[in-house]
């Protein structure tokens, strides 16, 4: 199975040129400012692709999707919505989950610690691809903070990673992150379309599974 991969493309879609494969994973951001009339043209634009499965979960952009989520999620035709859920693909087993630590005050926000947790556990031990929106601890997770980088992944995150140990684990959320690392378990991918700039530059990932 090739699964090509995409994430904070913030309304700007139509400017990615994404490659063929079998399962398109969008792991969030995909919205500008949050609209129903966003995930319309989100959705049009899914229609246009090729792939036989395409999977989108939401970001701390994604408004819509946590303040009228019926209303989302029923424009959202053309894939498979994923919140906390899973689904199997060809007999590849996927969770999807949009929570990300607190930044100001966007959505699908929680606390570290305990109120994050609670969401990992939910991740099904057979989990084989895991898609969520933001990046475990030290994996992908740096950005630039005057003169050096920090590090502002989740640490639970991280540990039911560690539990599950995923064939694949596919994040967006932090732009400066975009690339792959590989586990002994695991491979990551930060799939970041946007620069930190919110210039759609960086090319989808395709891997084969």
């Amino acid at each position: 199975m090739r699964i090509v991969m995409i994430s904070d493309t913030h309304s700007m879609h139509r400017q990615v040129k994404v490659p063929d494969g079998d399962l398109l994973i969008h792991a969030g951001d995909c919205l500008g400012v949050g609209t129903l009339e966003e995930v319309e043209d989100l959705n049009d634009w899914l229609g246009t692709l090729p792939h036989r499965h395409k999977v989108v979960i939401a970001g701390n952009h994604d408004w819509c999707f946590q303040t009228d989520p019926e209303a989302a999620r029923q424009r959202l035709t053309e894939a498979v919505y994923l919140e906390d859920s899973g689904t199997t693909i060809e007999g590849l087993k996927l969770w999807g989950s949009p929570w990300t630590p607190v930044f100001f005050d966007w959505a699908f926000n929680l606390e570290r610690g305990d109120a994050l947790a609670e969401r990992w556990a939910r991740i099904p031990d057979d989990t084989e691809v895991l898609i969520t929106h933001g990046p475990p601890a030290g994996i992908l997770d740096k950005v630039s903070n005057g003169s050096h980088d920090e590090s502002v992944g989740c640490a639970d995150l991280l540990a039911a990673v560690e539990r599950v140990r995923p064939r694949l684990h596919v994040f967006g959320h932090i732009h400066e992150g975009y690339g792959r690392h590989e586990t002994e378990a695991t491979a990551f991918i930060n799939a970041s379309t946007c620069l930190a700039s919110l210039k759609p530059l960086n090319p989808p990932v395709v891997i084969d599974f």
